[in-house]
């Protein structure tokens, strides 16, 4: 079980360009199993997504939105992605991870929670809800999607900048919910490209435990 994870740092890109990204190291993978695991990291142009529901109630109608929508095949109710947001792709086979989508969810959580702290934020898992929270605000996002048990969206982050635009819908569906950053909780400047260069070193040393089950179930 020793594979290799294929870390990206892609810059700003914009979201239909991300998408065939995925799709294409998708396809990869499924052609070649042993294929290393990747994650892309990167920022957005500014867009809404929602997944593959029929309540599109999060949209509050969706006319009004100041940024382009995409329906995408995540779970989950609309959110939003711009300038400012570190988004995280993990594009990995879950066949090695025990074909286990709550854990899979719980485990980007846990990063997402180890990354605040070494920022010395305090943050949270919320009971019946996906994403992570600090100080009863929402700091990031996860929503994913899994085609043949390989894994493909994944989480945004909140570094910096206008979070005004989650303003424009009820962000995951979730009503009341205040949304904040690294920036607003920290008084602090971090950047996008400062905030991946972190992850990049982090997570290479995470994705060990979520292969450790399977590891130990195999022995």
């Amino acid at each position: 079980m020793n594979r290799s994870l294929d870390m990206r740092w892609l810059g700003r890109v914009n979201y239909a360009d991300a998408l065939a990204i995925q799709d294409e190291i998708v396809a990869q993978k499924r052609i070649d199993p042993a294929a290393p695991d990747t994650v892309l990291l990167l920022e957005h142009d500014a867009v809404y997504t929602i997944g593959r529901t029929p309540d599109r109630t999060s949209l509050r109608g969706a006319a009004h939105l100041s940024h382009p929508l995409f329906q995408i095949n995540r779970g989950g109710q609309a959110t939003y992605h711009g300038p400012g947001q570190l988004i995280g792709y993990p594009i990995i086979n879950l066949r090695h991870c025990g074909q286990d989508l709550h854990k899979y969810l719980r485990w980007i959580e846990d990063v997402l929670i180890d990354f605040l702290a070494a920022l010395e934020i305090i943050a949270e898992h919320r009971e019946g809800l996906t994403g992570v929270w600090t100080n009863n605000r929402k700091i990031a996002s996860i929503g994913v999607g899994v085609r043949h048990w390989i894994s493909m969206h994944g989480f945004a982050l909140n570094v910096c900048g206008d979070l005004s635009p989650f303003a424009e819908i009820t962000p995951c569906g979730i009503p009341d919910v205040t949304m904040t950053s690294i920036e607003k909780e920290t008084r602090k400047s971090v950047t996008v490209r400062d905030a991946a260069v972190m992850m990049q070193e982090l997570l290479p040393q995470q994705i060990g435990s979520l292969r450790l089950d399977v590891q130990l179930q195999s022995n």
